[in-house]
């Protein structure tokens, strides 16, 4: 019995002891799961709460960007020339859209449209991992689809009207190379001393060519920032502004729009490069090059087609003549020449020569012809201006030397760019014996100087180039930098811009620049010069120099007619003018390509031009 209730108590001692390893198991279990939920808590929501506090509220929350308005361009007079319009598309958020195909059926039948299910469906699979970027539907809407989409949109849940701007040319092709325009933005545009945030994904457009593009940073403004709330339909209910939107800056050109529409109205579909400018301060006042093109194509996105048509016609609209077009000086150099030789002491204000109608090397037979056929007999440099005697520049040129001349005329700026605020432009060609040697393989003969003498020969320039010499005659070596900007408007104050006057030439006697500017001013004024008779009875006196570059050399051609040849190897005609005479205000530069017939005039052009801008001297503040 003893042994009985040993054994009970022994077992029922080793049960307890069991039953407490048990409970002591089991506290040791829940205190490490405890410990480890706490942990998890402590991970979840402390280490990990900026991840799942973003998380969550990208759920009810977006970031969305806000695109600037992009600064108007206008000219001198405050009309604008380049603007925003305001347009209508219809977008559809995936997320949104309860029956798409209701949907489509819906708006087919009040919008009188065409709608591809397909493509929806497509975009909405592109866009699956996020289901909330708006899909544009349709541009453009009129005032029609507007009213009949706001009167049913209580049945078209996940589609959205949204206003979008675009740029607008309201002259369409008047100011298309000098304003520009505006295209998309891609990956091969190179956009530099602009906004950290400026890149594909936040400015839509930007400017390509022209004042658009040179100004760029100046008139896209700045990206700014909302906070779209919404709810669990991805409805907003309301926006937080966190950083606004900085619109771009207007800015005012020193171009007339009445000046280039006058001018414009003359010159019909002739390949021709006019700039006009205020040698007082390098205002531009007129730019053309036509053929032109309407960049309007460009904004509103160009098709295809419509771009490989403008790219393949052979008169090369989009083509900006006056910076990009190269041709031969011609007898536009010709001052420029005698200011050199003059200052060398080649020549002197009394040295004469007879011009018998051509010109032969020494010790050699070639004859150099004047244009003149019987020439012009004894002449003195003014009137070897005024008449435009290729002999006596031969002569000049022979005595001076191509290595003189080249010293000379890249003073005066030739060869070079005049980095007018237009982006690609050309600097021409200024000829030098050892570089043409190099660059082109050839052998340099003296007969190449004596065609340079004349401003042909390897010798080319751009319009914008001419005119730019032309300027710093009339300013005794003074440059007045071209310019197109005038001023910009910045907190609604207009600043001006004005780049300050330099000497580039220098120790020059005022009488040879007298003598030069008697001889150009003969040109239109005495009945041997040769724009006499377009210039007869003017109330202003003006200073004029022709040229006639030759393309194409009819040496040892069976062609005795002009009109025979093609179009394309006539010769350009040139001229360069400047008034008043006494205080010039204007200073024109035109270059005609392949004047071949009588369709338009350059004297009765240019003096049509002079006779509009002294009617009317007071709208350009000259």
């Amino acid at each position: 019995m003893k042994f009985n209730k040993y054994i009970f108590h022994s077992y029922k001692a080793s049960h307890y002891k069991t039953f407490l390893n048990r409970i002591l198991l089991a506290c040791m279990i829940s205190i490490l799961l405890v410990i480890i939920l706490l942990y998890n808590l402590y991970y979840l929501q402390i280490t990990l709460f900026q991840k799942y506090n973003i998380a969550s509220q990208n759920n009810y929350s977006k970031l969305v960007k806000i695109i600037p308005n992009r600064g108007f361009i206008y000219d001198r007079n405050n009309i604008p020339l380049a603007i925003n319009q305001a347009y209508y598309q219809l977008i559809i958020i995936p997320r949104n859209m309860t029956n798409i195909q209701n949907t489509t059926f819906i708006l087919k039948k009040i919008l009188n449209i065409t709608i591809n299910i397909n493509e929806i469906n497509n975009l909405k699979k592109k866009h699956r991992n996020n289901d909330t970027i708006p899909i544009v539907l349709m541009k453009n809407l009129n005032e029609k689809q507007i009213a009949m989409f706001v009167a049913n949109k209580y049945r078209l849940p996940g589609v959205y009207l949204q206003t979008y701007m675009k740029r607008l040319y309201p002259f369409g092709s008047l100011f298309a190379h000098t304003v520009g325009y505006v295209t998309r933005m891609s990956a091969e545009n190179n956009i530099s001393n602009i906004d950290a945030d400026y890149h594909i994904n936040n400015i839509p457009f930007v400017g390509k060519v022209g004042i658009e593009q040179y100004y760029e940073n100046i008139l896209h403004g700045k990206i700014g920032y909302k906070k779209n709330i919404m709810n669990n339909k991805g409805h907003i209910i309301y926006q937080n502004i966190i950083q606004h939107a900085r619109n771009g800056n207007d800015i005012y050109l020193t171009l007339d729009v009445k000046l280039q529409k006058y001018i414009t109205s003359l010159i019909s579909n002739y390949r021709i490069a006019i700039i006009i400018s205020n040698p007082q301060n390098g205002d531009v006042l007129a730019l053309i090059s036509n053929p032109t093109f309407n960049p309007n194509l460009f904004s509103h996105n160009i098709t295809q087609k419509q771009f490989n048509i403008l790219k393949n016609n052979p008169h090369k609209p989009l083509l900006n003549r006056v910076t990009q077009g190269i041709y031969p000086p011609a007898s536009t150099v010709k001052p420029y020449l005698a200011i050199a030789a003059l200052t060398e002491g080649i020549v002197n204000p009394h040295t004469i020569i007879f011009d018998p109608g051509w010109w032969k090397i020494p010790m050699q037979h070639q004859l150099f012809k004047d244009w003149k056929r019987y020439g012009h007999g004894y002449i003195n440099i003014v009137h070897a201006l005024t008449e435009s005697s290729d002999v006596f520049f031969y002569k000049v040129a022979y005595n001076m030397g191509i290595d003189k001349i080249f010293y000379w005329m890249s003073q005066f700026g030739f060869g070079r760019k005049t980095n007018i605020d237009l982006n690609n432009e050309i600097p021409g060609n200024l000829p030098n014996k050892y570089v043409e040697t190099k660059k082109k393989h050839i052998q340099w003969h003296i007969g190449d100087t004596i065609s340079v003498g004349i401003g042909q020969s390897y010798w080319n320039a751009t319009p914008i180039q001419i005119n730019k010499m032309l300027t710093i005659l009339i300013n005794n070596g003074v440059l007045k930098k071209l310019h197109i900007l005038q001023s910009l408007k910045i907190n609604n104050n207009k600043c001006s811009i004005q780049p300050k006057p330099i000497k580039i030439i220098n120790n020059i006697n005022k009488q040879f620049w007298h003598l030069v500017k008697q001889g150009m001013y003969r040109v239109a004024h005495t009945r041997r010069g040769t724009m006499y008779i377009y210039f007869r009875g003017a109330k202003y006196k003006i200073a004029a120099k022709t040229g006639t570059a030759q393309v194409y050399n009819l040496k040892n051609k069976h062609i005795n007619n002009v009109q025979r040849l093609q179009n394309k190897l006539s010769d350009h005609k040139l001229i360069i003018a400047f008034a008043p005479i006494n205080n010039p205000t204007v200073a024109i530069s035109i270059v005609i390509e392949n004047h071949n017939n009588r369709e338009i005039i350059l004297g009765h052009l240019i003096r049509k031009i002079f006779d509009y801008i002294f009617q009317h001297h007071k709208d350009f503040n000259i």
